[in-house]
């Protein structure tokens, strides 16, 4: 009956913004089949959380990426071999991090109980655990039973996840075809508020914006000058910079202070002041009890876009090889 009455309230709720995926998602999911599950990711995840605190900006990314390609379910994690090129080893995916760490919080959970849980849940549930881990509460609620799915392609990477140059039009038609609205895209561009960013994400920005050897005008100049020392060649692939300069380690509402002073990283977080709608959310997400409460509704919804359940797709035993 509660998961009738979930799937119901989806066709009502995000029927104007595409089809609602997820129904068979539920909440203590593994309670019979493996009690202890979602403990030991929690346990294992912080484990690591604690030793390396990039890692929830990491897992939220992945997470993302995931969902954004064939649903949540696991695809991102697949190795490439001799006759698919899976992914991973796309261009908007070669940046991504904490493959292995996934893989470790997985076989632990396979020690307890194989071929049980899914990559899938590991990941939802790895990057909700890691991004609570500094609050010592759960920030979102993560519904499980999603399945793995047994396709990776690097052709559906680059035409789905959305480009950090997309202006606010292509944002918001590829989160609409991912059964996203609006709202949903400028809640969950504040994940932005931890993570780094290599110079390739931006370097247009500061040195050929228009192809004139300009600058966007719609970045701070101030802050594009600082941006100027940090990255001064194209081909630099080591340099690192903070998408939130302010407290990049710290999940908190300053990517969108600084974001209204015009120091939002990439084209894509500017963007979301060239709509009043959009800017009108920023607005009201400086507040940090909204930002979560909002934060927590969507990333929920995104984590149930294309699940497979039931019997649908499979339990990869390791997360990087289809079975």
């Amino acid at each position: 009956m509660r998961n009738q009455a979930f799937v119901l309230l989806c066709v009502v709720v995000l029927g104007v913004v595409g089809t609602c995926h997820g129904g068979g998602l539920k909440k203590n999911y593994y309670a019979s089949k493996c009690r202890n599950a979602e403990q030991i990711i929690k346990n294992a995840t912080e484990k690591r959380v604690a030793i390396d605190p990039t890692l929830p900006a990491k897992f939220i990314r992945m997470h993302f990426h995931d969902c954004f390609v064939r649903g949540c379910d696991a695809s991102v994690l697949v190795n490439s071999t001799a006759n698919n090129t899976a992914e991973k080893d796309a261009v908007p995916n070669q940046t991504l991090g904490g493959f292995s760490v996934i893989d470790d919080i997985k076989a632990e959970v396979e020690k307890k109980c194989p071929n049980v849980v899914s990559c899938a849940d590991v990941l939802a549930l790895a990057a909700r655990d890691a991004v609570s881990f500094k609050f010592n509460r759960p920030l979102w609620e993560v519904l499980t039973g999603r399945r793995d799915g047994r396709v990776s392609r690097r052709s559906e990477a680059l035409a789905n996840i959305p480009s950090p140059f997309s202006n606010f039009t292509t944002l918001v038609k590829n989160f609409a075809n991912h059964s996203l609205n609006v709202r949903d895209l400028v809640v969950l561009s504040g994940a932005h508020t931890i993570g780094v960013s290599h110079c390739s994400g931006f370097f247009n920005r500061l040195y050929n914006f228009t192809g004139k050897g300009d600058q966007d005008p719609s970045l701070n100049a101030t802050y594009a000058a600082f941006l100027k020392t940090q990255c001064k060649t194209s081909t630099d692939n080591t340099t690192i910079t903070p998408m939130d300069p302010i407290t990049p380690l710290t999940f908190d509402t300053n990517y969108y202070v600084v974001l209204k002073q015009k120091r939002g990283l990439f084209e894509s977080d500017a963007a979301l002041l060239t709509n009043g709608g959009s800017s009108n959310l920023v607005n009201q997400l400086l507040n940090q009890n909204k930002f979560f409460a909002e934060f927590a509704k969507s990333i929920k919804k995104m984590g149930a876009i294309g699940v497979l359940t039931g019997n649908a797709g499979e339990i990869r035993k390791k997360c990087f090889a289809i079975n």
